[in-house]
């Protein structure tokens, strides 16, 4: 198992447009510096009236399989 940490702040009216956008990428950096590369509509569950914002804990099996991107504070 791989975990991965980031922040995102991405304001509504831009996710918004993600969003809408099919097969659109985020791409964040981690803590550590590696780049990760995300579907935004991982992020369709975080999204509010403020937009994507917080730090992310990423979860990837051992073949770098999505398994889980959780809000994590702290």
């Amino acid at each position: 198992m791989k975990i991965f940490y980031f922040r995102v702040n991405i304001p509504y009216q831009a996710f918004e447009q993600l969003y809408r956008t099919p097969n659109t990428v985020v791409k964040v950096v981690d803590e550590e510096g590696r780049m990760i590369q995300l579907p935004a509509m991982r992020f369709v569950p975080f999204f509010s009236q403020l937009g994507v914002r917080g730090r992310f804990q990423l979860m990837l099996d051992d073949n770098n399989k999505f398994q889980q991107l959780q809000l994590f504070n702290q």
